[in-house]
């Protein structure tokens, strides 16, 4: 089981969280092509080793993460907020 970091709640099981999806990938602009939004819901790599993704934690403060993973041994490097608008996990603002 995956232990994730919550920068509000801490160290929780990944029980807590949904998985998001890749964190890499740029959603194209309202005009772009129809083949450029094909790719980008259809198309996914697979990575062996540290990518970035995103993690919602459900069973607690509802925040999206982006975690920092090694998909092959599955060691957590880092985690963040996922968006700028968010609270400082001290509470400051950004």
């Amino acid at each position: 089981m995956l232990r994730i970091d919550c920068p509000w709640c801490g160290v929780r099981n990944e029980d807590e969280f949904s998985y998001g999806g890749d964190a890499t990938v740029e959603r194209p602009a309202d005009h772009a092509s129809q083949d450029d939004w094909y790719h980008y819901v259809y198309t996914r790599q697979n990575p062996a080793g540290p990518h970035r993704e995103y993690w919602h934690h459900v069973n607690g403060c509802r925040a999206w993460l982006v975690v920092e993973r090694d998909t092959v041994t599955h060691e957590i490097f880092s985690t963040a907020p996922a968006s700028p608008n968010l609270p400082d996990p001290d509470g400051r603002a950004r």
